[in-house]
């Protein structure tokens, strides 16, 4: 069975969908992630894959729409994204908009470095010739 890249317009699709089940959930789940410490840490977790699925939707649709050279930045666009999740995991606990901030800057780190090593291209070679001066 041979795994294939999605394109970023069914990618954001999926993405979205995501984004919004699991939003809901945490706010049907909200008593629950708030009843012990150990709940309220999962709940900042799932805010972290919140964040995770918004700006894979938000990179998706930029990347449909402005080519696939164009790079998702640290402002506004993730700045934006961690922001809805903080909102999100606020709404169940506070701690939970904690445990959100740590995860989702630990997963931000990893994006990146995953990121790096896929996409960049080894720096071209040049051949510098050096002449020796003639006396």
């Amino acid at each position: 069975m041979t795994l294939r890249a999605v394109s970023s317009g069914t990618s954001f699709l999926l993405s979205s969908i995501l984004t919004v089940l699991l939003f809901s959930g945490m706010q049907m789940y909200r008593q629950w992630l708030s009843s012990s410490q150990l709940h309220t840490i999962l709940g900042g977790y799932l805010g972290s894959l919140l964040f995770i699925l918004c700006l894979t939707a938000v990179g998706n649709i930029e990347s449909a729409a402005f080519g696939k050279t164009f790079q998702t930045k640290l402002f506004p666009e993730v700045l934006v994204c961690l922001l809805v999740a903080l909102f999100a995991s606020g709404m169940v606990h506070r701690v939970c908009t904690t445990t959100c901030l740590l995860f989702s800057l630990v997963a931000l780190y990893y994006i990146n470095r995953i990121s790096q090593q896929t996409h960049t291209m080894p720096a071209p070679v040049h051949n510098v010739h050096t002449q020796k001066k003639k006396k």
